[in-house]
């Protein structure tokens, strides 16, 4: 399995910066908004961004947990059943501008999942979806991010392996990964 560097820990912390900024130019006083990390791992990368902005934006952001996995439109198509996750939303997101976010952008398909199962916790104001890599060329379904680390250009051959320090890494690093060698 052939790997190849995409972000270092340096450049990942610049460009997790990079993406607080521009939230803090959109959402100012963050009054009526709030987080919700994709589950399994879009939680990790939201839990860095809630961090980050308590420091800059000098403000507490509501971060919950979103679990789409019965929402999704493979759920019974798999040859082994998806394993589900936690979904923890502590406030209701109705009238709430919601921060969707998850580490890649691939097909468009978890977003869509999670588009769904957002709406049992309300009717939000407006949704914006933050993702750490967007993987161009390959979306099955119109789905853009509004806030976007880096884009990558991908084969169908390769994936995008995000490995953070809160997930048990020894450093926050992206790999792109061929997986036929």
């Amino acid at each position: 399995m052939q790997k190849k560097l995409i972000l270092d820990s340096d450049l990942l912390d610049i460009t997790l910066s990079r993406l607080c900024e521009e939230l803090i130019e959109n959402h100012n006083t963050f009054a009526n908004s709030v987080i919700l990390g994709l589950q399994p791992r879009g939680i990790f990368l939201a839990e860095l961004i809630q961090n980050k902005l308590r420091d800059l934006a000098k403000k507490e952001i509501p971060l919950g947990y979103l679990d789409a996995t019965f929402h999704r439109d493979d759920f019974r198509r798999r040859d082994t059943p998806a394993k589900a996750s936690e979904t923890k939303v502590p406030f209701v997101i109705e009238g709430k501008q919601v921060i969707l976010i998850d580490d890649v952008l691939f097909t468009g398909r978890t977003v869509r999942a999670a588009l769904d199962a957002m709406i049992a916790f309300g009717r939000p104001e407006k949704v914006e979806l933050l993702v750490l890599v967007d993987r161009t060329h390959t979306r099955d379904l119109p789905i853009a991010a509004d806030y976007v680390g880096k884009h990558v250009d991908t084969l169908e051959s390769q994936r995008v392996l995000v490995e953070l320090v809160a997930q048990g890494h020894k450093q926050n690093r992206i790999w792109l990964v061929n997986t036929k060698d």
